[in-house]
């Protein structure tokens, strides 16, 4: 009962800390589908019209970053993940490769958690770190304290942290990072869905 009331308290606090976050589509892999709001992104699977190339753009991974930049402060958003079978979240340093094949890790400037196969969850930390958790979470908080060099991931509906990067250190400004995973099929075709912090 009392760890359950210290994870809420803790839930509580960094959700102060709430950020608006919208997807730059300056960025977006050619495949990534994002709604009108900027709020939503998912893989088209079939062929979309190609999109100018640019350094700021994903090419040929499937991901997307946000349109805001951080430094100096603390910030926290939300992620739905209902349905989906596989996704990266987390955030990344503005200079972080966007071309080629990219390995997400804190030394590529990638501080992310990944789901793949429905139910692996692992932190792509130097080295990935697998975790074991009981449930997979429907929303994913992301909270970042740029002066500690901390990166904390939260399964918000269960008030629990899942893991945190801790002693990072962070010399430039840092943006959002989604990739929503490859449509197979229909399987995987639910949207990544930045949520109102706070609103179920």
């Amino acid at each position: 009962m009392m760890k359950t009331l210290v994870a809420e308290v803790e839930m509580k606090r960094v959700q102060k800390f709430a950020v608006d976050v919208t997807l730059d589509p300056e960025t977006a892999h050619h495949l990534l589908i994002l709604s009108d709001d900027r709020k939503q992104v998912k893989h088209a699977q079939v062929q979309q019209p190609r999109l100018p190339d640019n350094p700021q753009r994903f090419s040929p991974c499937p991901c997307v970053l946000g349109t805001q930049k951080f430094s100096s402060e603390k910030l926290y958003y939300e992620v739905q993940v209902k349905q989906k079978t596989e996704w990266i979240l987390g955030v990344a340093r503005e200079s972080a490769n966007r071309k080629g094949v990219i390995t997400p890790s804190p030394q590529n400037g990638y501080w992310t958690l990944w789901l793949s196969n429905g139910n692996e969850y692992k932190a792509l930390d130097d080295p990935p770190v697998r975790l074991s958790l009981k449930s997979g979470p429907q929303k994913v908080g992301v909270f970042v304290d740029y002066e500690e060099g901390l990166v904390s991931f939260y399964d918000v509906e269960a008030a629990a942290l899942i893991y945190s990067f801790t002693g990072c250190s962070f010399k430039e400004k840092l943006l959002p990072f989604f990739d929503p995973g490859l449509n197979y099929d229909g399987i995987n075709s639910a949207p990544l869905i930045i949520s109102l912090v706070g609103v179920n």
